[in-house]
């Protein structure tokens, strides 16, 4: 009996998710629906959804409400009308030799309902064995690994240009990891960036565990001195172990220069008053009402540069001196001071830090 090359057979499968397992291909399909795909993904997928969320919605509590039957059959019609219409848009430029790797949330029939028709077209297509739940494992095991890093933290108080230090050391080819960057928050109750939500916490992970997978582990990682939580995100265990154990290159600067680049640094809160105001009254459980009752007067009235310096000196330093009591002295600490934070001054200061390279 002859055997029939239907398109299946040519269907391979895949759980090699590492950057040069997801190099081989041309593009990398979640066929998931959108919010499923807002909440994380394999990196660099784009989502062609096989069901939208409303229709998904819809299948499900056919299923479990009507009959299963039905609701396949549906399912399998909306599915029909979703993947040609990714055909004749997202994928009508694709040539013969296009191959893509396709998933959905376990590797069930949306990512296989897609993976048949490509394969049918005649393009080389393989799914991912476990569908997203294979790399949610995969980031999760190796965020949870006790491996070591070579962390060194850069330290300070709020407005020494931690942040911006970081920018210049990868800009020199050192290896970084800008939690602020991967969390899309400045790390304090003004810290959220405007009009750019905070990804979801598994979304926060795959971008820590995209970053460190990359990096030599030989070399050393700067990382900026934070708490557990950047914004509502919540720091991995490898890596918070890391930091907890790292040496410190602390930042000093006056209170008026770090005030003056704290205007560089939120250059939103001058320009969204209510915002800022909201932020100040988040502090009045930790602060006198005199002192937030003039704080806010200062917003109000536009006393930008002199509101920052008060806050960093009743608010910002006596937090960072309490984190740095229960620290205690177990950590190597090297201290850099500097009169200024302008470009110059954050470049020289990167030279200094390299000089050190503490153990």
């Amino acid at each position: 009996m002859t055997g029939i090359d239907t398109p299946m057979q040519r269907i391979a499968t895949t759980d090699d998710l590492s950057a040069r397992g997801l190099e081989r291909f041309d593009a990398i399909i979640d066929v998931r629906s959108p919010s499923e795909f807002a909440e994380d993904h394999l990196p660099g997928a784009i989502n062609l959804p096989v069901l939208d969320d409303a229709e998904r919605a819809k299948v499900g509590t056919h299923y479990t409400q009507v009959s299963v039957f039905e609701a396949r059959r549906m399912g399998a019609a909306i599915a029909a009308r979703n993947i040609a219409a990714h055909l004749a848009s997202a994928l009508a430029d694709k040539d013969k030799r296009f191959k893509p790797l396709v998933y959905c949330w376990r590797g069930g029939m949306r990512s296989q309902s897609m993976a048949t028709i490509l394969a049918a077209v005649g393009w080389k297509t393989t799914l991912v064995e476990g569908g997203y739940r294979t790399w949610r494992r995969q980031v999760s095991a190796a965020l949870d690994d006790e491996a070591p890093l070579p962390v060194i933290l850069i330290d300070g108080q709020t407005g020494t240009a931690k942040t911006q230090l970081l920018h210049v050391l990868a800009a020199r080819g050192e290896q970084v990891i800008d939690l602020e960057g991967l969390a899309n928050h400045r790390g304090s109750i003004f810290g959220h960036f405007a009009d750019i939500p905070q990804p979801s916490q598994k979304a926060f992970e795959s971008a820590i565990w995209c970053t460190l997978r990359d990096l030599d582990p030989g070399r050393p990682v700067y990382v900026e001195a934070e708490s557990r939580q950047v914004g509502q995100r919540r720091v991995p265990p490898r890596l918070w172990a890391a930091m907890q154990a790292a040496p410190r290159i602390e930042i000093q600067a006056t209170v008026h220069e770090r005030a003056r680049f704290l205007m560089t640094a939120y250059p939103d809160l001058p320009r969204d008053t209510e915002k800022l105001v909201d932020a100040i009254d988040g502090l009045r459980r930790f602060q006198s009402r005199s002192d937030i009752e003039r704080w806010l007067e200062m917003a109000r009235t536009g006393d930008f540069e002199a509101l920052a310096a008060a806050l960093v000196t009743a608010h910002y330093d006596p937090a960072y001196d309490r984190a740095r009591k229960r620290d205690g002295e177990a950590v190597k600490r090297a201290v850099l001071s500097t009169d200024s934070l302008s470009d110059e001054a954050l470049e020289d200061l990167a030279d200094q830090v390299l000089a050190i390279r503490p153990a």
